[in-house]
């Protein structure tokens, strides 16, 4: 029977399509949360600074709160959706998303705001270790790198809605209000857990064969679904004849040393390339060249919908333009942007009455946060999620999650200091540096997964070739 007819014969498979279509969406949606409380917080510390009275180590610390409970979410995360599977964490995780808002809203001192910014940390932790592997793990190839920058698209405008609440509720001050609304976005990816079914190579590992062909017929034809089955097949044979072992022991196989490295490289790189700075302090950092306080949190706003332009370009260059390159352009546009936000703050006098300091400076973080959400934003949680072999896959993308995050922590605690004792200027110029960093590291050691299946990516690392990539057939 040809594969017209066979199509013709399920009318049901449109409405599969679809509904694989709402999955990617609603699996993507766990970043919503982590993207509200990112950046709301940056609005509600110009008033938590005041009502708690914080110092600059305090309000680091306030910050860092949600970083140490990811760190702790991201380091037992991939050995938790191991054992029990991707959608069984995600439900976890969504459980902790609903929780902690209420205790941020209703907290009475710092050190229950710390407290509660550690457990809404501890689900933005396992959801960076879990969405990115879960998307990458139930998307085509052809369509892999699309699905997963959904996941950086819901971080983004996560961020956007926390920077209108921070805007909405700036005329009263209230900080509470702006923490306590993330249980929104917390519920509508509860709801949508609802929707999402688990991995087909989770399935497949787990002896669930009968199940894992039924998801990859949702949005394969026949024979790619049958072709898919087979890879995964053939890699776990692989991986057993070469006696791959389980958990944090495989990971120091000597054909697995080098994927880690590169992918702890890219999450190390993403986090210290200064986004966080921008993420968490950029009200902060503008009042310092003279913007008014509901200025600098109003500003948050142009961040906010240059964010979702950029990670719209990632989702329609992902799959066309490839990783490496956007990789690539994105090193050398942050470094270009970054140092021409450090040059005029070190060059242009702050005393003059024009303001120019301020416009350049809010056009040079526009610049940088367009370049790099566009690129390291979004294409790092693609590769995180696609370059590890299957065997070690959840334990790899634990370590290098937790990478990941002890980035972020060094970063967001260590700013405020840094700012008040350096400046904008010789900071931003040290940022500059390690995008040059991330350029070499890039061209010298990252590879180009655009198109290959996991199966493909993982045989050219344990084989040192290429593989051919395939061409799907034409659908009738």
């Amino acid at each position: 029977m040809s594969t017209h007819v066979s199509a013709a014969a399920h009318p049901a498979a449109k409405t599969r399509k679809r509904r694989s279509s709402l999955i990617y969406i609603f699996g993507a949606l766990g970043g919503l949360n982590w993207g509200y409380d990112t950046g709301v917080i940056s609005a509600a510390l110009v008033y938590l600074r005041r009502d708690l009275e914080l110092t600059s180590w305090a309000e680091g610390w306030v910050v860092t709160g949600l970083i140490i409970g990811a760190v702790l979410g991201a380091a037992f995360g991939g050995r938790i959706s191991d054992k029990y599977g991707r959608r069984s964490v995600l439900i976890a995780t969504a459980v902790v998303f609903v929780i902690a808002p209420l205790g941020m809203a209703f907290a009475p001192n710092t050190e229950v705001l710390f407290l509660f910014r550690l457990v809404v940390g501890l689900g933005a932790g396992l959801a960076a270790v879990t969405l990115p592997v879960y998307l990458s793990e139930i998307a085509p190839a052809k369509i892999r790198g699309k699905v997963t920058a959904f996941y950086a698209l819901a971080i983004v405008s996560g961020q956007f809605l926390g920077f209108i609440i921070g805007v909405a509720f700036a005329p009263i001050e209230s900080w509470r209000w702006m923490l306590g609304l993330s249980v929104i976005p917390s519920i509508l990816f509860a709801l949508g857990l609802f929707f999402v079914w688990e991995t087909p190579r989770w399935l497949v590992k787990s002896g669930r064969e009968e199940e894992a062909q039924k998801i990859l017929s949702y949005d394969r034809t026949p024979d790619e679904a049958r072709r898919e089955l087979e890879e995964i097949h053939a890699v776990q044979q692989a991986e057993a004849e070469a006696g791959a072992g389980k958990g944090l022991k495989a990971l120091f196989q000597p054909w697995v040393k080098p994927v880690l490295l590169i992918g702890l490289g890219l999450a190390l790189f993403q986090q210290v390339m200064g986004i966080n700075t921008i993420m968490y302090y950029a009200p902060t950092t503008l009042q310092n060249v003279g913007f008014t306080d509901q200025a600098a949190i109003a500003s948050n706003l142009i961040f906010g919908i240059v964010n979702i332009l950029a990670v719209t370009v990632a989702l329609l260059c992902a799959d066309r333009i490839g990783r490496k390159p956007l990789l690539l352009i994105g090193a050398t546009g942050t470094a270009i942007s970054l140092g021409a936000l450090a040059a005029t703050n070190l060059l242009v006098t702050e005393a003059d009455d024009s303001g120019l300091v301020g416009i350049l400076t809010l056009t040079c973080i526009a610049v940088y946060v367009f370049v790099f959400q566009a690129s390291w934003g979004s294409i790092v949680w693609v590769m995180l999620g696609e370059i590890f072999p299957l065997g070690v896959r959840a334990a790899a993308m634990g370590l290098a999650t937790t990478a990941l995050w002890f980035g972020n922590g060094v970063v967001a605690l260590s700013f405020p200091v840094l700012l008040e004792s350096l400046g904008v200027g010789m900071l931003f110029a040290g940022f500059a540096v390690i995008c040059l960093l991330a350029l070499t590291f890039t061209w010298l050691k990252v590879p180009e997964t655009k198109g290959r299946s996991l199966e493909q990516i993982e045989e050219r690392f344990r084989t040192g070739t290429v593989p051919t990539v395939r061409k799907s057939p034409a659908r009738g």
